[in-house]
């Protein structure tokens, strides 16, 4: 017996209106058995950056085969594409074409990639609206996907992996006892920041577990943070209130206060524009 694929969503909508409950109710009138789970509904609002790194942070851990329906689309109803993309590792991501596919196809691989047919794949009865494709398209389509009522060659044309919309991704620098890179993404419950430096590449530095290191940070050339912190394994190595740089859920290097807020204590934040330098 084959087992119809999971849905998993993820957008910036929030649970304060009925947005997410609308996506959810197209998809149960396609087919009541299939199954959705969320992904998270608290990206930043507009940022396609967050949700290209939030489809990379989780995928993985799904059953091969999941749809995962992206919807953060600051451009909706302009003419940026609606696609299906197709990862080399088996899954299936059904999204705006703007940014969203970056960490997939970078880390991952995009194996094809079909613009959504609306004459087809849209919901016929809010045809005169163009500001919900998250209901009107992409729930719908992934909706049509998953039960088996169109293929994934009937989503509609392919078009070339290589025009895919991406953003700029910045590569740390590695050397003895030194390491720089951006914060790409932070922890937004507990206020830890994640950078773009991998820990087995600054283990092969000369780095190591209870290490005293200088950490500097900076916002464009401006110095926001400058102290002195232990790298640890996890949390519990150092007092709470206290900083620690320690090995996140990705394998990346990351700093936090233990039992506090790094972000908020000393307003740091994520993007190309914050500056991380480590030395021994």
């Amino acid at each position: 017996m084959n087992e119809k694929p999971i849905l998993v969503f993820q957008t910036d909508f929030t649970y304060k209106e009925g947005a997410v409950c609308s996506m959810y109710g197209v998809v149960k009138s396609v087919d009541r058995s299939l199954e959705i789970f969320d992904g998270t509904h608290e990206i930043p609002h507009f940022d396609t950056w967050s949700a290209s790194y939030r489809l990379y942070q989780s995928m993985r851990f799904w059953p091969k085969g999941t749809i995962f329906v992206s919807v953060v689309d600051p451009g909706v109803g302009t003419a940026r594409k609606a696609c299906a993309a197709k990862t080399a590792d088996g899954y299936v991501v059904v999204t705006p074409d703007n940014g969203a596919l970056t960490h997939l196809k970078k880390y991952v691989g995009i194996e094809e990639v079909r613009e959504i047919d609306e004459s087809v794949n849209r919901l016929q009865s809010t045809v005169g609206t163009s500001i919900f494709h998250g209901r009107d398209l992409f729930g719908y389509c992934a909706a049509r996907l998953a039960s088996g009522i169109i293929t994934y060659e009937e989503v509609g044309p392919s078009y070339p992996v290589e025009e895919i919309v991406i953003h700029k991704i910045h590569e740390p620098k590695l050397e003895r006892e030194k390491a720089e890179g951006i914060f790409e993404i932070c922890d937004p419950n507990f206020g830890n920041l994640w950078s773009n430096i991998p820990v087995e590449e600054f283990l092969n530095n000369g780095f190591k577990y209870g290490d005293l290191l200088n950490v500097t940070i900076y916002h464009v050339d401006k110095l926001v943070y400058q102290e002195k912190v232990p790298f640890a394994k996890s949390f519990g190595f150092v007092k709470p209130g206290e900083a620690v740089v320690y090995t996140n859920e990705l394998m990346k290097v990351a700093v936090a206060i233990s039992m506090g807020n790094f972000r908020e204590t000393y307003q740091v934040d994520f993007g190309q524009d914050w500056t991380l330098k480590i030395e021994k």
